[in-house]
This record gives structure tokens, C-alpha cells and sequence, in this order.
């Protein structure tokens, strides 16, 4: 029992850490398959991280995204703030979900840019993906310090301090 208490409270932690530094960002490259078995990315806004690590997104049910999710489902979403020198990537699995509720309470008034009449645009559809795998470069340094470290590895040779690199599974 110890073992699976252990296995949860890992998978808490790392929970933890997707949710945080997605809300973050907010902002990816959601990557599907296309039909020709290509990669076809396109930047999407996050809606919503809940608890349990799913990450939710609108879109338009009859979009050309919705019809390579239903295809192929796996996915990889790519967040980038070079600004604060934290990228992630997460593959996982994403699913296409009408449901009222999550629309009514995740939507907002960027989505409403995209679909004027609201939650009860008949376009209006989620997608969740549900984390497999995720993984993080976070350099909390200010860019003078990683500068600094950049400088100090070309002349001792050594590595530079990039900050915190982590692979997580869930």
C-alpha cells in the first residue's frame, strides 16, 4: 500500500507543477496529425487546468483541428515565455467534449473574439487532452544572471546553470 500512497502523491506533485507553470503561460502550440500524417500546429489559449491535470481548450467543432483529433488523437502542446525562460511540452490525449457546464463557467471574453454568440454558439465545442508525459526548462535566473553563466561555461568550460530541467509522467 505504501507503494501506491507514494505513486499518488508523485503524481500530485507533478500535477502540481504542469497546472502551475501552464497557467503561467497560457498560451501553445497545440499539435495534431493531419491527414497526410504531417504535424499541423496552430496557437491556442488555455481555458482551464483542473485539478486532475486535464488541460482544456474551445475550439470550433467543424474545424480542421476537431477532424484530426477525432482521427488521431494524440497531441503535443508547446508553451514558450521566452521572457521568463520557461518552456513545456505535453504529449498526451485530447478529446473533443460538448459539455455546458465547463463552456459556461471556462469561457471568457477573448473567446467570445472567436464565437460571438457566446456559449451557445452551436460551433462551440472543448477540447480536453489529458496529460501522458510533460517536460520543463524552467530558468528562474534573471537574463543577466543566465547571461553571466553562458559567459562563465565558454571561459572555465564547464556547463552552464540553465535552471531546472525535469521530465514528468502521469
Amino acid at each position: 500500500m505504501l507503494f501506491r500512497k507514494t505513486s499518488i502523491m508523485k503524481n500530485e506533485k507533478n500535477i502540481e507543477i504542469l497546472k502551475s507553470k501552464v497557467e503561467e503561460v497560457r498560451i501553445c502550440l497545440f499539435t495534431t496529425i493531419s491527414a497526410k500524417d504531417e504535424f499541423s500546429s496552430r496557437p491556442m489559449a488555455t481555458a482551464k487546468v483542473e485539478e486532475d491535470g486535464s488541460i482544456w481548450f474551445f475550439t470550433n467543432e467543424y474545424s480542421l483541428k476537431s477532424k484530426e483529433i477525432s482521427k488521431e488523437n494524440q497531441v503535443t502542446l508547446g508553451y514558450s515565455s521566452p521572457a521568463d525562460n520557461t518552456y513545456i511540452t505535453v504529449n498526451g490525449k485530447a478529446e473533443l467534449v460538448d459539455d455546458q457546464v465547463r463552456k459556461e463557467a471556462y469561457f471568457s471574453a477573448p473567446v467570445k473574439a472567436w464565437f460571438p454568440d457566446g456559449v451557445q454558439d452551436p460551433r462551440l465545442i472543448l477540447v480536453k487532452v489529458t496529460p501522458e508525459t510533460a517536460e520543463y526548462w524552467d530558468g528562474t535566473s534573471s537574463k543577466i544572471v543566465l547571461a553571466f553563466s553562458l559567459l562563465k561555461a565558454i571561459v572555465t568550460g564547464d556547463q552552464p546553470d540553465a535552471g531546472k530541467h525535469d521530465k514528468i509522467n502521469f
